[in-house]
């Protein structure tokens, strides 16, 4: 099976063909100068590599390849091979080793196969497959018996099919990466009086909403309340939502840009409570 998938789309290419293919690299003295900015510490093979065939920018190779080393393309090439066979654009593909350059040298069918083929077996899509893990690479390195799985089956319990959770990873995976503090999460919003069906739905379009350390969420929420807001209506969510999108400093920024316009404190946060994205929008 291994075999097959390997095959699928052969890379067919060495570094060195694929560097002749791009015009900036045509020029040795390109070459020469991409090299000079690089110390000691970089592998001009390895940035040389990442340039030809995972289209990063010399600047983005170059600090990649601080954090990786291989003298040979095989295993790298087989990463590549395996993203795109599960359907992951190349820009994707440029994203998720830009992001964790131990990707190139990880073991594709013991590390990362396996949670791409759970996935695949419970119906999800290729490009929802990429979508989930190029948003949230940690989790291809997370452990699939015991954080992917489990994690999977317990929002699975509270959104009902597996269709809602894929929405859900969709928009934030890092749902997967801490279940404990979501279901800590999720006895906050119960016990202040937010409906299930709310939290479902939280869960699903809202998870970045559900995210949050405890302590943080429970300030969030009391805030919210003294607003005036009703816990039990769609409105708070959005409203959860607005502040749990933006960090703290962008919230100030945009308190005194309306302060600036002549608006009170009051005023903005009556204008928050009735329409939320008044203070989500960029």
């Amino acid at each position: 099976m291994f075999s097959f998938l390997f095959k699928r789309v052969p890379i067919g290419r060495t570094v060195r063909d694929s560097i002749t293919q791009l015009g900036f690299l045509q020029n040795p003295s390109s070459l020469r100068s991409i090299f000079s900015k690089a110390s000691r510490n970089e592998n001009p093979f390895v940035v040389s590599y990442l340039i030809s065939s995972y289209g990063l920018s010399p600047t983005a190779a170059i600090s990649a390849s601080r954090k990786v080393s291989f003298e040979s393309s095989d295993r790298p090439d087989s990463v590549l091979t395996l993203f795109r066979n599960y359907g992951f654009t190349e820009v994707q593909i440029s994203s998720l080793i830009r992001k964790w350059p131990s990707f190139l040298v990880a073991n594709p069918t013991k590390t990362l196969l396996p949670k791409l083929e759970f996935f695949h077996s419970l119906g999800v899509s290729s490009p929802n497959i990429a979508k989930i893990f190029s948003n949230n690479p940690r989790v291809l390195y997370s452990s699939l018996e015991n954080k992917i799985i489990p994690a999977f089956n317990f929002f699975k319990i509270f959104v009902g099919t597996v269709e809602n959770v894929i929405i859900g990873l969709k928009r934030d995976a890092r749902l997967i990466n801490d279940i404990q503090n979501v279901a800590q999460n999720i006895a906050i919003l119960r016990e202040n009086g937010v409906p299930e069906s709310n939290i479902v739905r939280l869960l699903t379009y809202y998870p970045k909403a559900m995210i949050p350390k405890n302590d943080w969420l429970k300030k969030i929420v009391e805030e919210i309340k003294q607003m005036g807001l009703d816990l039990s209506k769609h409105m708070f969510m959005r409203a959860l939502y607005g502040f749990t999108s933006m960090k703290k400093s962008t919230w100030k920024q945009k308190l005194e840009a309306y302060r600036r316009w002549g608006f009170s404190d009051n005023e903005i946060l009556l204008a928050f409570g009735r329409y939320p994205c008044f203070m989500t929008m960029s």
